[in-house]
């Protein structure tokens, strides 16, 4: 009897067991139930006037306050951003003056309502009557002007969300700043580069990924808090729908225009991010992550 195992034993096939998640399934069927019970109450409820909804929807009106609300957007997040970034240099200079200065402004605008910045700003006229640019505490001015004349509602509008939104944004950036490794810093330093360059081309792009998301997040947050530049009577999305409710009681199905016009710029800012997002994240990771149309073709594919 030969006492040596053989190398060579035929052992039985191994079962392969699929691995089950009942509580997944169940959660997934939770949130289907969720869904069709939703669409299927908007669907059959008559009372939601999808009717009075398409017509509004593409009306030039409403177009021209959702131009309205865009334009803000975009000059209040092109000022904020600019503003904000010299904020957050300026917090994180080693003068003390500028440092408090910018300290004090982050406070002061964070700490006061949108909507009570934008009163005073509009009433602005009843505490300056002139507006000038000179040489403190003489009668030298180079530039001068009536405040009416200088703030009207689209003026105040702008200046207003930008002093505010810069002031969250000087915050986004300084973190994003302090976030990077101090020996790159010292690695920008040793490089022999004049300060500026050293933020600019060296510190700003790094700290960039970490500032991307919360930017993008405050960006969304300004195109829905545009809407309350209605107290100015200015004709943006929410202000002229408001009007249009007002004139013809059909509250509800103009306020869904109103929810999914929104929900569409919040849509095409949140693309934007995530390409913006995997632009800046090349040389960091691995592999990139992939595009949202490739990930929905790689589902069709696995469809099949």
């Amino acid at each position: 009897m030969n006492q040596h195992a053989s190398p060579h034993v035929n052992h039985p096939p191994l079962k392969v067991v699929p691995a089950r998640y009942p509580w997944r399934l169940a959660g997934a069927l939770f949130a289907a139930f969720i869904l069709l019970a939703i669409i299927q109450s908007i669907a059959t409820n008559d009372r939601w006037e999808w009717g009075v909804f398409r017509q509004w929807f593409f009306d030039p009106v409403i177009l021209s306050g959702l131009g309205k609300t865009l334009l803000l957007t975009l000059l209040g997040t092109v000022f904020g951003v600019m503003l904000g970034t010299a904020l957050a240099l300026a917090r994180l200079s080693s003068s003390y003056l500028l440092n408090a200065l910018a300290w004090g402004y982050i406070w002061l605008f964070r700490s006061l309502p949108l909507l009570l910045v934008l009163i005073v700003l509009y009433n602005f006229s009843y505490l300056y009557d002139n507006l000038s640019l000179g040489i403190p505490f003489t009668n030298i001015a180079f530039f001068s002007t009536p405040t009416v004349d200088l703030l009207d509602q689209f003026s105040v509008a702008v200046i207003g969300l930008s002093l505010v939104q810069s002031a969250y944004t000087a915050e986004i950036i300084r973190g994003g700043i302090l976030g990077v490794e101090q020996g790159q810093h010292e690695a920008a330093a040793a490089l022999g580069l004049p300060a500026y360059r050293r933020t600019f081309r060296i510190i700003l792009p790094q700290a960039l990924r970490s500032i991307l998301p919360t930017g993008f997040n405050e960006v969304i947050s300004l195109a829905k808090g545009t809407s309350i530049v209605y107290v100015l009577s200015m004709p943006e999305l929410f202000y002229t729908v408001q009007v249009i409710y007002n004139r013809t009681q059909q509250v509800i199905p103009l306020l869904m225009v109103a929810t999914a016009w929104y929900l569409l710029i919040t849509t095409v800012l949140s693309i934007l991010q995530h390409y913006v997002e995997r632009y800046f994240a090349r040389g960091t990771v691995r592999q990139v992550a992939p595009t949202l149309f490739k990930r929905l073709r790689r589902w069709r594919i696995a469809g099949y």
